[in-house]
């Protein structure tokens, strides 16, 4: 399942994977929202209501998509966040990792 994702005029292509959430984003698609930044860190509402799945984790990788519950946020990882410990992306609390970008995922931060 790819998907197009158009952030500010930035155009990437990302890969959802196979698991409930990832199901769940698909089957609500087309959607758009307005985003909020956290760090390095894109984030907005999504019409999908997911509950934490197991494995769900705060520690993300650059270009993971992810779904924050207490959110019900669409999340793309680009590069640390205000929780990181290091040089790593962390969410503010356990999400749910659903996809990939292909490719750079750190030209989200123009």
């Amino acid at each position: 399942m790819k998907i197009k994702i158009d952030a500010g005029g930035i155009e990437l292509v990302a890969q959802l994977l196979d698991t409930e959430t990832g199901r769940a984003v698909w089957e609500a698609l087309p959607f758009e929202g307005r985003a909020s930044v956290w760090g390095d860190e894109i984030y907005f509402s999504i019409p999908v209501n997911a509950k934490p799945e197991p494995g769900a984790q705060d520690e993300v990788a650059v270009g993971d998509l992810a779904y924050w519950p207490p959110g019900n946020a669409f999340c793309l990882f680009f590069g640390p966040t205000p929780a990181s410990l290091s040089t790593e992306p962390r969410a503010a609390s356990p999400v749910n990792v659903f996809g990939k970008i292909e490719g750079d995922a750190t030209v989200l931060k123009k």
